[in-house]
């Protein structure tokens, strides 16, 4: 028995989903889930591409029939601030009382941050101030626009009461280049549809980089310093999940069949993990963070190449899940160690993704030092497991061992 499950634990879980809808064609039922949250008229808000893909957006406009106000597809992986304004926009333009996004997480995030614009009482000057100055905006006490989600990637980002968010001068609402986020219950999604149908349109690589984004966060709830009972036993569920079908992602073509149980691993590994008292992510997510704010490396690709060196080093300075990472792999020797770190390395390769640094876009040694601050700076690491004390130079290993 480990430490913590022996030690006994005291938890506060607050965690507040919206509704969620999960199977093929479950899209088709969005106009009756947004009767129940009493919206009239919806705007789908996607990016271009998803906005031009018909197997993915005429599901989706069929679903919601007469509750249909219009379709907005300018998002784009910055998640700009003036985005989220244009939403607020296209909402008025259109008469719509509720948002629809479709896509990955930043279509996600830019309705979610576009529902606080659309409640709040102050003007733009005001939050774009409030934003250059602190990195974030208040959430107004109002009712913010319901909001449902329907993701086409397997990152993860849907069950989340945060959203990133970005300005540049070009904007005309800040001076210099600003990024931050807003983090408040209110931001979770009102009802979310896992179609595996949709998903299953998305390339490949995008799936199975998303994908190990999605994998590590149940891989981090397992050692997080807040995991709880239930996260530990959807965390351990998903992993298992997880495991057997994530190779289905390895090759084309990628089927509905063949996304239909990673879906259900996905919605496993976010299950719990944005709560109001904290994040269940943790080092790997502290790692992606520093590795993608200066860098050209995709999230997923980044935790593809940390998560295998960061969780043999989490094992060998403490505990870190050991018992339930044995249980999720089915590790025969609960001593193995190496055997753990062996079966992330199997999701990996499985999904074809990068396993060192040098071979993506990321940063040269001499650089180490400095992503190594930002690891330790991240607000993530305050998730690390009980008894770890990293330091600067046990990153700076970590990453040469990565590279």
């Amino acid at each position: 028995m480990t430490e913590r499950a022996a030690a006994g634990r005291s938890f506060r879980f607050d965690y507040r989903p919206g509704v969620l809808r999960f199977g093929e064609d479950s899209v088709a039922d969005l106009a009756p889930e947004l009767d129940s949250l009493d919206v009239e008229r919806a705007l789908v808000v996607t990016g271009r591409t998803v906005g031009d893909t018909p197997a993915v957006i005429d599901p989706v406009t069929a679903g919601l029939g007469d509750r249909l106000a219009g379709v907005f597809a300018e998002t784009t992986p910055a998640k700009r601030l003036a985005t989220a304004y244009d939403v607020v926009d296209a909402m008025a333009e259109h008469d719509a009382d509720g948002l629809v996004a479709l896509g990955g997480g930043s279509s996600l995030d830019v309705a979610s941050v576009a529902s606080v614009l659309a409640a709040t009482e102050r003007d733009r000057d005001g939050v774009s101030d409030e934003f250059a100055e602190s990195g974030t905006i208040a959430v107004p006490e109002a009712d913010l626009p319901a909001l449902a989600v329907v993701p086409t990637t397997l990152a993860g980002a849907e069950l989340s009461q945060v959203a990133g968010i970005t300005a540049s001068p070009e904007s005309g609402l800040v001076e210099t280049k600003t990024g931050g986020g807003i983090g408040h219950p209110a931001l979770m999604p009102d009802a979310v549809f896992h179609d595996p149908a949709l998903v299953a349109t998305t390339p490949r690589p995008i799936l199975a980089a998303s994908a190990m984004n999605g994998f590590d966060k149940a891989l981090e709830s397992t050692y997080a310093r807040n995991a709880t009972p239930i996260t530990d036993a959807t965390a351990t569920r998903s992993l298992a999940v997880l495991q057997d079908a994530l190779p289905a992602l390895g090759s084309d073509p990628v089927t509905p069949a063949d996304v239909e149980p990673v879906l259900e691993g996905i919605l496993l590994a976010q299950y719990g993990i944005s709560r109001p008292d904290g994040t269940t992510l943790s080092l790997v997510h502290a790692f992606g963070h520093a590795l993608t704010r200066t860098y050209d490396v995709q999230q997923g690709a980044a935790h593809a190449i940390i998560a295998p060196h960061a969780i043999a080093y989490l094992l060998e300075e403490v505990d870190a899940g050991r018992e339930l990472l044995v249980e999720a792999f089915d590790v025969e020797d609960s001593a193995d160690d190496d055997a753990i770190v062996h079966a992330v390395e199997q999701i990996r390769d499985a999904l074809g993704l990068a396993s060192r640094l040098r071979d993506v876009d990321g940063p040269d040694r001499s650089e180490f030092d400095t992503v190594a601050q930002h690891v330790l700076g991240d607000s993530f690491m305050e998730n690390a497991p009980n008894g770890l004390d990293a330091t600067q130079d046990e990153i700076v290993q970590l990453l040469n061992a990565a590279y």
